[in-house]
């Protein structure tokens, strides 16, 4: 029987029994649970071979987000954040979405887009019509240079000429598109970018300077859906309040940039947990939400025939689990092992459902009670720590602020101040 990740009073335990349960739940080895905990996590040493001058590694909140039912498959989200109420945010909102199946996902193939840049060519639209002609001398060329790709079934597949003007004149841009299985994909990309640009340059007759990966990956897309019963979140004047807030975000940037930073708190927290590159993310999401000419949201929310909460995602998803930091941070590997994924298709599957139950977390509050209800007395614990409180004057502390709705520094420091001065309850 597969375990489940609906966990009452997950929040209540200890850390140490949270990673009992995370472990019993995945299978993972004593080693695999103390790198998620980390007490075994990156070393310097290892550090040091991932980046240059590295002095030390930085280390973030792990929270564990439960609930998550995704094409009828338990899952415990792992997520590495600094912000509160994001980890709770989206267990909740996964709770809510159980009754009505959980998450439903789909992706299309692992496919990137290199792309190769020809300037100074005299005739692009001829050029273009020779580049064409001459595609199975270019793919070959490219899958040349990663036969363990294309044995395992990727591969360049094809490539689209697209002329381009620029503030200098016309140039004519080669898309390579690379099927690169379970990597993120740049090193295979940009290989075969470069190892084709000199044959691109003779077909041309034009000089190409860049030839790179693109991170909007408009050919590799996570999507996710879900319905939440409208008795689930409050009633149905709670569901019209997310759709109006979606609504708005459509049509405003200024709303929906910040309605794109929910999505993205929990797409990069899944993301940086497993080691993939949360910039190619973020980069990739934000380019994709502008994509018609105009910034618009990355989900969408309707309200069904029944009065319920429609949500839909779609974005670009260039995950990997095969090189970089996924195979060498021990906390990153412990995270796709505690995910149960077997491909990176899955992986950002998971990823989007995830960015989706955020999201609409975020809408509710904002619907209802306002962000900072929630957002605030996780926060306070955050400041009350901050002035040096001790372990024991902790909750005490924060219950204080909380109440008199004064969660500021200067408070903080006179309310633990107080306490220290006060004598211990008997």
């Amino acid at each position: 029987m597969c375990p489940s990740s609906r966990i009452e009073g997950f929040y209540k335990l200890s850390p140490a029994e949270r990673t009992r349960i995370v472990k019993d739940f995945a299978g993972l080895s004593d080693e695999e649970a103390r790198a998620l905990s980390g007490e075994a996590g990156l070393s310097v040493s290892q550090a040091d071979k991932m980046v240059e001058n590295a002095l030390g590694t930085f280390a973030m909140p792990l929270g564990i987000a439960t609930n998550f039912l995704i094409n009828g498959k338990d899952h415990l989200i792992p997520m590495a954040i600094e912000e509160p109420s994001v980890v709770a945010a989206a267990s909740n909102a996964a709770k809510m979405a159980r009754e009505r199946g959980g998450f439903k996902t789909s992706s299309t193939e692992p496919m990137m887009i290199g792309q190769v840049q020809v300037t100074g060519v005299k005739d692009p639209r001829a050029a273009a019509t020779k580049l064409e002609s001459e595609k199975s001398e270019i793919l070959k060329l490219a899958n040349s240079q990663d036969p363990m790709l294309v044995s395992l079934g990727g591969g360049a597949r094809d490539i689209e000429t697209r002329i381009i003007e620029t503030m200098h004149g016309p140039q004519v841009v080669v898309h390579l598109h690379v099927d690169v299985r379970d990597a993120m994909g740049a090193n295979a990309v940009n290989t075969m970018a470069e190892a084709t640009a000199p044959l691109i340059e003779k077909l041309t007759g034009g000089k190409v300077y860049l030839r790179i990966l693109s991170n909007l990956a408009v050919l590799r897309l996570a999507r996710a859906e879900a319905v939440w019963p409208k008795d689930a979140i409050g009633g149905e004047d709670v569901v019209d309040g997310v759709v109006e807030a979606y609504v708005f975000a459509d049509a405003d940037p200024f709303r929906c940039a910040t309605h794109n930073k929910g999505v993205m708190n929990g797409i990069d927290a899944v993301i940086i947990a497993t080691g993939n590159d949360w910039r190619a993310i973020e980069a990739g999401a934000h380019a994709y939400a502008a994509k018609n000419g105009s910034y618009k949201p990355l989900t969408r929310f309707e309200k069904t025939p029944e009065g319920d909460l429609r949500g839909l995602i779609e974005v670009p998803m260039a995950v990997g689990l095969v090189g970089g930091a996924t195979k060498v941070h021990p906390s990153a590997k412990a995270c796709v092992k505690l995910l149960g994924v077997k491909t990176a298709n899955e992986l950002g599957e998971i990823v989007a459902a995830v960015g989706l139950a955020q999201n609409m977390a975020a809408l509710r509050a904002l619907a209802t009670v306002g962000i900072q209800r929630g957002h605030m007395s996780l926060h306070a614990r955050n400041i009350v720590a901050s002035v040096g409180c001790p372990p024991e004057l902790m909750d005490r502390a924060v219950e204080i602020i909380v109440r008199e709705k004064k969660i500021r520094m200067d408070r903080a420091k006179e309310v633990v101040d107080e306490l220290k001065r006060s004598p211990p309850a008997r």
